[in-house]
């Protein structure tokens, strides 16, 4: 079981980002996807999820700019109106052997993790 996250990379303040999670060797629709980012000296946050059903969940850190979606073949994050605070490492992760008909926003019970993919925003 692996999660890939991609897209990550340097943009300005103000512009638009978009980040993929793609896994290998489950499902993907059968389990909630979590995003989450790691900041330079903070701790790891959880910002978003995504349900097995597709029910979106929000940190009020991000909600009204990102959009979290799926498709059969992975989870997409799209940020939009970034700030110079939204740079992080951010990373995917799946609840994944554990099926559950919501999305947690916090660290467990998600069980596998992507290896992150670095955002940088330029003011």
């Amino acid at each position: 079981v692996q999660l890939q996250a991609s897209g990550g990379g340097l943009v300005q303040s103000g512009g638009s980002l978009r980040l993929s999670c793609a896994p290998s060797g489950f499902f993907l629709n059968g389990y909630p996807i979590g995003w989450f980012r790691q900041a330079p000296g903070k701790e790891r946050e959880a910002i978003s999820c995504i349900s097995m059903n597709g029910n979106p969940s929000y940190s009020n850190s991000v909600k009204g700019r990102f959009t979290i979606s799926r498709d059969k073949n992975a989870v997409y994050l799209e940020m939009i109106s970034v700030t110079p605070d939204d740079t992080a490492v951010y990373y995917c992760a799946t609840t994944y052997p554990d099926v559950r008909t919501g999305c947690p926003l916090a660290e467990p019970p998600y069980n596998y993790w992507g290896q992150g993919t670095l955002v940088t925003v330029s003011s």
